[in-house]
């Protein structure tokens, strides 16, 4: 538990200094690559699937780059609807999700981090969003009442847990009957050698907690999720390469798309 509680600490701690800096970015997959070579955050931001819409709508501050692809592109929020953003970082997701969901819908953003958290609540408070909000929280403890979520959300953000059992079964928790899971992050491929599972800039980097695509499957089916799809993206190659040139990682994890209803 020790153990568990220092790396978690260290994925706190980073995510903290990536909060600070802003958009100015941090490591890894957000203003640099996981070998500390500058990266650019608005072809960063493309590249995993938004568009230049989504950058001009959501506020500057609230993109670092933090992700593996776009879960808003396959959520089909509707008006009204109540959405839960898990690991929302600076906002950026939740942002996008509030002009899909309207004045009559509500988005929830639940991170770990404090200054992660204020940093949303700023970029809120001077977007002039009154239709979200931010909670401090832990994704495997979730804030947030039973069945009271349409649509959870999320991206890159799961394989930093080190309970990813409890994640989905809070995910099952917190969801209306009828909900739908719609999120982006890394899957293993394959079995991560163990220099890379030991490296703790792995673990915070979104690489060397990858859990097993089917074993994601098994944990989700579990929890009692129907209607399961895990895709791969057709970029993850990219993507991955992107964050860590020369290392052959792209052989090991990929960014999938992973969806399922309640």
């Amino acid at each position: 538990m020790k153990g568990k509680e220092k790396i978690k600490e260290s994925i706190r701690k980073n995510y903290s200094k990536v909060a600070i800096k802003g958009s100015s970015g941090g490591c890894c997959s957000g203003g640099c690559s996981c070998n500390g070579e500058p990266i650019d955050i608005y072809n960063t931001t493309v590249n995993i699937g938004y568009t230049e819409e989504d950058l001009a709508t959501a506020p500057v501050d609230s993109n670092m780059g933090l992700g593996c692809g776009n879960p808003i592109a396959i959520a089909n929020l509707k008006e009204g609807e109540t959405v839960l953003d898990l690991g929302c970082g600076g906002g950026f997701d939740c942002f996008l999700a509030s002009t899909r969901v309207g004045d009559t819908g509500h988005v929830i953003g639940v991170d770990m981090t404090p200054e992660m958290i204020q940093l949303a609540r700023k970029n809120a408070e001077e977007g002039g969003y009154t239709n979200v909000e931010f909670r401090l929280g832990e994704i495997e403890h979730l804030p947030v009442a039973d069945e009271s979520v349409d649509v959870i959300i999320s991206n890159c953000v799961i394989n930093l847990s080190l309970d990813k059992e409890s994640v989905f079964k809070e995910a099952y928790r917190v969801l209306k009957p009828g909900g739908r899971l719609s999120i982006s992050d890394v899957v293993a491929t394959a079995e991560l050698p163990n220099e890379i599972k030991q490296d703790l800039n792995m673990i915070t980097g979104c690489i060397a907690g990858a859990e097993y695509v089917e074993n994601i499957r098994k944990m989700m089916d579990k929890a009692g999720f129907k209607d399961i799809k895990l895709t791969p993206k057709d970029n993850g190659k990219e993507i991955i390469k992107s964050w860590v040139p020369n290392r052959n990682i792209e052989d090991y994890v990929i960014p999938y798309i992973i969806e399922a209803t309640k």
